[in-house]
């Protein structure tokens, strides 16, 4: 690249609302609630006014009806000028990374100085939908030419028509392979020889490294609080169990392949509601405004791979990223591994240090190598605070330049695999 498109990209700051796990009903936040729950703290604590942004690109898969490009409706409620572009982005589990990487690009290129990107899910609004025959005849009742014919159809009516089908539940189903997202997760518990113990033993430490991260304080800059229109206060991701132990995951039976499965509800990622804001500027807006980055974002990489075995899709993005930096497993300081389920996460990790996998299907001469996992989500992740999809690329990015600052590392990786297929990875360097 030239220097006139390769200018230097930083994330300079960034805020989340706590993570809600989902109570059988509709949550007190929507998408759009709570990306401005999460922006407005954010906003408010930079010295620079909110005209100085050039675009605002928020990561969203579930839509809801009322907020369609909630982007822009976000915006414009956080006090963005009418004239400032919004747009939403969709990639499943990285649409919120997608926010950033496409911000980053756009300020790489010089064609833009300043990008608020974030990523916003509110899975508990996931819409009910009709099944497909119910659709039709639905259909076929409004076609109806008078009485008696609308008469003759009302014989064909069955009771499962009005027995709505959770979205989440049909969008978590690959259309392709007919795998949900958990049976992906299965899939590579068998092929690496992953046990129950072991995935257990996995999800009862990101709950333990997630309740010290609240006692500490390490989250208190990144997570802001949110407040529901009846004046409750929700101040922290109420999905940790900091008392969890393997006698009590044990109990839980396998959820998608029983009764000898490796994945339960104990050790997969929880369905939760949450938002998440990065703010990116190039090297001159930085200086203009006199800011202080949290790190540098230096590389990212997207890959494709069979949607039976997404899991592994950290392993097939993250790889090309570090070969093209000549980064060794050593040289990374801090890992950020969206946990979708401690089997995928544990997967992945056997494949890095599994030699014949990476000659085979990386094209490497060995193993990459064995991840340290005191370097490995060291705050815990989306089995102890949940996983809204939307977000979650956008959560893992912020967390790592905030964790790299605290621990005075100097190079980390984000990284998450994606339904359909795929993987995101993003590479950060300390300032």
């Amino acid at each position: 690249m030239t220097d006139a498109m390769n200018q230097r990209v930083f994330l300079v700051d960034g805020a989340r609302t706590p993570f809600l796990k989902a109570q059988g009903k509709p949550g007190p936040f929507t998408p759009v609630d709570l990306a401005v729950q999460a922006g407005r703290p954010l906003l408010a604590r930079q010295s620079f006014d909110r005209s100085a942004f050039d675009l605002v690109i928020l990561g969203c898969v579930n839509v809801i009806a009322d907020e369609m490009n909630p982007a822009r409706v976000a915006a414009l409620r956080l006090g963005m000028p009418e004239s400032m572009v919004a747009f939403s982005v969709q990639i499943n589990c990285g649409s919120g990374m997608q926010s950033i990487d496409t911000a980053y690009r756009y300020i790489r290129s010089g064609s833009h100085q300043m990008i608020l990107a974030g990523g916003a899910e509110a899975l508990s609004h996931a819409p009910l939908t009709l099944r497909q025959s119910a659709v039709e005849w639905f259909g076929q009742m409004n076609n109806a030419k008078g009485p008696l014919a609308q008469a003759k159809l009302m014989a064909g009516i069955r009771p499962e028509f009005f027995k709505p089908v959770v979205g989440l539940e049909r969008g978590l189903t690959d259309p392709i392979t007919e795998l949900s997202m958990g049976q992906t997760a299965e899939v590579l518990a068998h092929r690496f020889d992953i046990d129950r113990r072991t995935a257990d033993a996995y999800a009862m430490e990101s709950h333990h490294r997630l309740a010290k991260a609240q006692e500490d304080g390490t989250l208190d800059d990144e997570v802001m609080p949110a407040i529901a229109r009846d004046g409750t206060v929700y101040e922290r991701d109420d999905g940790v169990r900091p008392d969890s132990d393997m006698d009590g995951l044990a109990k839980p039976k396998p959820v998608f392949e029983p009764p000898y499965g490796k994945v339960t509800a104990g050790n997969s990622s929880q369905i939760t509601d949450g938002a998440s804001w990065c703010i990116l500027a190039s090297e001159r807006a930085v200086e203009e405004h006199g800011l202080t980055p949290l790190a540098e974002i230096t590389d990212s990489e997207w890959a494709g791979l069979d949607p039976a075995i997404m899991g592994l899709g950290p392993v097939m993005s993250v790889t090309p990223m570090a070969q093209r930096n000549n980064l060794g497993v050593n040289d990374i300081d801090l890992w950020e591994l969206n946990e979708a389920f401690a089997a995928q996460v544990l997967s992945c990790l056997a494949a890095w240090n599994d030699a014949d996998f990476c000659q085979e299907v990386l094209g490497l001469d060995g193993a990459f190598g064995r991840i340290d996992r005191d370097r490995l989500n060291v705050d815990g992740g989306a089995i102890s605070l949940g996983h809204p999809v939307g977000t979650s690329g956008n959560r893992i990015v912020l967390h790592l330049a905030n964790a790299m600052k605290e621990r005075g590392a100097k190079r980390g990786i984000a990284t998450e695999c994606i339904g359909g297929g795929l993987g995101g990875a993003m590479l950060l360097e300390a300032v």
